[in-house]
């Protein structure tokens, strides 16, 4: 019997590109994008009563959980001793609780962030690294659950997860190194990373995390078939992909950020003890410290006297 599903939502709600987006041919403007997401989340919920869903938001400069709220068990229906399940009451009759809990909460919350968000700089990066790293601890806590107060009783079955990130940002070069963490993290998890990019915008990093990770990377051509995308694409695990033609990436940029500069780079020096990357030859590693011959720094055409040090080429 095929274990549960958990299913992680990290949407890039960056105001700027999505104004941009919902004035674009063809317009996709933030609330239609919700509602075609929340059909996305009900279909996985409706796959199986035990599979389940979370969501979070990253913002410029801060990232939330949206759902499910505090308090509320890993997103999806509990069933109680009688056979209803908590918090059944009080809905529409002609909707499934569990689909009307995750509408009215993330929406509400959405919104509730993206009204509370004060006057933002067009060049602030959205806290991807943040909502990414909330995301990848939530799927460790329901991987590892407490033991059950009945010891008679077994352990509920970790679910398999994955995590879909909704991108609409370019690459934030100061966050390579956090993001590079992030994805050996979800590597260490067994967590694949899909990625759906809304606009046109470069994004190096997601490219790397989705390949790297075991994911799909799927750039949005037609944003008016946005739901099919989503149910072709991303809504089947990753052992049913196997048998299914799911788009893949041909090509997939691996150049890096310097830690110098934090800007990508074609051509880099990586220090030979802590593979820390620099964009020119440099006297003394910033990160480790190490010191390096003179030699090493003339044969790449750097200086002793620049204050860093970098041994190997990339």
């Amino acid at each position: 019997m095929s274990l549960p599903a958990h299913l992680s939502l990290i949407l890039d709600l960056s105001p700027v590109p999505w104004t941009a987006l919902s004035h674009s041919t063809p317009p996709l403007s933030l609330r239609a994008f919700l509602a075609q997401a929340l059909v996305f989340l009900n279909a996985h919920l409706a796959l199986r009563n035990e599979n389940s869903v979370s969501v979070f938001g990253a913002l410029p400069g801060r990232s939330v959980g949206l759902y499910p709220p505090p308090g509320r068990g890993h997103g999806h229906g509990r069933r109680q001793a009688g056979g209803e399940e908590e918090g059944s009451g009080g809905g529409d009759e002609n909707t499934f609780h569990v689909f009307g809990q995750a509408d009215e909460g993330l929406m509400s919350r959405v919104e509730e962030e993206v009204a509370g968000l004060e006057e933002v700089e067009e060049d602030t990066p959205p806290a991807l690294v943040g909502a990414l790293t909330k995301s990848l601890c939530y799927i460790n806590r329901l991987s590892n659950p407490p033991p059950p107060l009945n010891p008679t009783n077994a352990a509920p079955a970790p679910p398999h997860a994955r995590i879909v990130l909704f991108s609409v940002s370019q690459d934030a070069s100061m966050a390579y190194i956090p993001f590079m963490n992030c994805i050996f993290s979800a590597q260490k998890l067994k967590v694949p990373i899909d990625v759906c990019k809304l606009d046109d915008s470069e994004v190096i990093f997601l490219h790397q995390a989705s390949h790297l990770t075991g994911g799909a990377f799927v750039h949005i051509d037609q944003r008016e078939a946005l739901l099919q995308y989503l149910s072709m694409c991303f809504l089947s695990e990753t052992e049913t992909r196997k048998t299914l033609a799911v788009p893949t990436q041909d090509k997939v940029d691996f150049r890096a950020a310097c830690f110098c500069h934090k800007e990508i780079v074609d051509i880099g020096y990586v220090c030979s003890v802590c593979l820390s990357i620099f964009c020119t030859p440099v006297a003394q590693c910033s990160t480790c410290h190490t010191k390096f011959s003179p030699d090493t720094l003339l044969r790449f055409g750097g200086s002793a006297t620049n204050g860093h040090s970098n041994g190997t080429t990339a």
